[in-house]
């Protein structure tokens, strides 16, 4: 008999994953802090030329590149002179499931299928369980997906129960969580009980897959306009999505562009409080996982998390749920492109920096995600007022997470705001101290945290005698 309490099956969670991925990761792993990074995302076995034709079997990558031309134009109209870059948006519904976590999902099934797993198990909000389901089907794979939908009232959030309903489409099965600590765990006992394979979010096998998008807007860039993009933004929650992009980018030869992080702002509201689910209108892309897992990356349901956001990270803005609804229905009113708000999350930070920088300097907004029933603005919008938040027009500095809602009543009022990167690298190295204290880092330690955090080891050493 299999003791199922919780602390048992935490206990043994290494095993659990070994035996659901294939992957030792003690092979990698030099101290609590400290592992072979490099080396553990060699030893998938991919390389990039592997990715693109293995995403090109079942409906993946390749996706356009649009030029927004009507609403660089519109934020050129009120940019200083000279100033207004031209913003471009990669087409990422196109992917098969709607949203670029097809990428993460797609060698993650390969590698079931070539492992000879019966099925795939991910815990995830939404995108991702479809993406993982879809590309299942295509490889004749069962699917189990775990999700946090609902509040102790049994309220569940439009966003999540559209993408539920999505998951359930493509044939998985969807276990329905509330809100609490039981996800991983539910997880850890599925993966126990089936043999499936973990599709993790976090796994290195999901981080190769998004490399090929950072690639493909290098490439497509270069060809349309005979240059590198001067910026690409990211939306930015567990790290995946930028990590993968920037890896990319850099296989790419991209070297010079900027990787700018982007979360909607939600401070204040707690991601595992009970009270606080149904008080927000975005389920990612939000500072709610953005900041902690930026902080402290291995918070997850693997050994070492292969989404090291603060590893490619140059800048990281910020902005309110009411400027991205007014930019999510701008995008649709002038280029014609109704897309889910998440997505949209990055293309809102895009107006801020196109403001800024040259007309003739090149911003990519990285993804676009489907939208339709829950996942649209409008129902959540109906969703916030449905649970006393306050919906108005007016200036976007009025937001108040959880409270109010503030759309802004004009593009140039939306204007995002920039997170302070270094306190971001020390409260990462606060929880560094935490896992291992100072006086055990050794040389590997230190040099592990300045890749970590794009340092040097000079910086390492005197940000921790700062801290105490």
């Amino acid at each position: 008999m299999r003791d199922l309490s919780y602390a048992a099956v935490m206990g043994r969670k290494n095993e659990i994953m070994k035996a659901s991925m294939g992957m030792d990761y003690n092979a990698f792993i030099h101290s609590p802090i400290a592992f072979d990074y490099e080396r553990m995302m060699r030893d998938t076995g991919y390389s990039l030329d592997d990715v693109m034709r293995i995403q090109s079997d079942t409906k993946v990558g390749q996706t356009p590149l649009f030029e927004l031309k009507n609403l660089t134009e519109a934020v050129r109209a009120f940019a200083e002179p000279g100033k207004g870059a031209r913003i471009f948006v990669k087409d990422e519904a196109a992917n098969a499931s709607g949203s670029f976590k097809a990428r993460r999902a797609s060698i993650s099934a390969f590698e079931a299928q070539k492992k000879g797993y019966q099925g795939m198990a991910a815990a995830t909000s939404g995108n991702y369980g479809a993406a993982v389901a879809s590309q299942a089907a295509m490889r004749n794979l069962k699917c189990i997906i775990l999700q946090e939908v609902f509040d102790s009232k049994g309220v569940g959030q439009p966003e999540i129960v559209e993408k539920s309903r999505a998951c359930e489409a493509y044939g998985a099965e969807v276990q329905r969580l509330s809100v609490g600590p039981e996800l991983f765990y539910q997880l850890l006992m599925t993966l126990e009980e089936t043999g499936f394979f973990n599709a993790s979010l976090y796994t290195p096998f999901g981080i190769k897959g998004v490399e090929t998008l950072g690639f493909e807007i290098a490439q497509q860039v270069q060809a349309r306009c005979g240059q590198a993009p001067d910026a690409v933004v990211i939306t930015h929650a567990g790290g995946g999505n930028l990590t993968g992009t920037a890896r990319g980018l850099l296989a790419a030869g991209c070297d010079r562009t900027r990787i700018v992080a982007c979360s909607v702002d939600l401070g204040g509201l707690h991601m595992a409080s009970d009270a606080d689910f149904n008080r927000k209108s975005f389920t990612t892309g939000h500072t709610g996982f953005g900041v902690p897992f930026a902080t402290w990356p291995d918070r997850v349901d693997v050994p070492r998390n292969a989404a090291r956001s603060l590893r490619y990270m140059d800048e990281y803005q910020l902005v309110s749920q009411g400027e991205v609804f007014f930019v999510t229905e701008l995008l649709t009113k002038l280029e014609g492109l109704e897309r889910g708000p998440a997505g949209n999350t990055s293309l809102t930070a895009a107006v801020t920096l196109a403001r800024q920088m040259d007309c003739d300097q090149i911003v990519v907004v990285q993804e676009t995600e489907y939208t339709g029933a829950g996942k649209h603005h409008n129902r959540q919008l109906s969703f916030a007022r449905e649970n006393g938040i306050e919906v108005r027009v007016g200036d976007p500095a009025g937001n108040v997470p959880g409270r109010t809602i503030v759309i802004p009543e004009r593009l140039e009022q939306v204007r995002g705001k920039v997170q302070d990167m270094d306190r971001l690298r020390h409260s990462y190295l606060k929880n560094a101290a935490k896992a291992h204290p100072v006086s055990l880092w050794d040389e590997s330690d230190h040099a592990f945290l300045a890749a970590d955090l794009k340092k040097d080891v000079a910086w390492v050493k005197q940000a921790v005698q700062e801290l105490g």
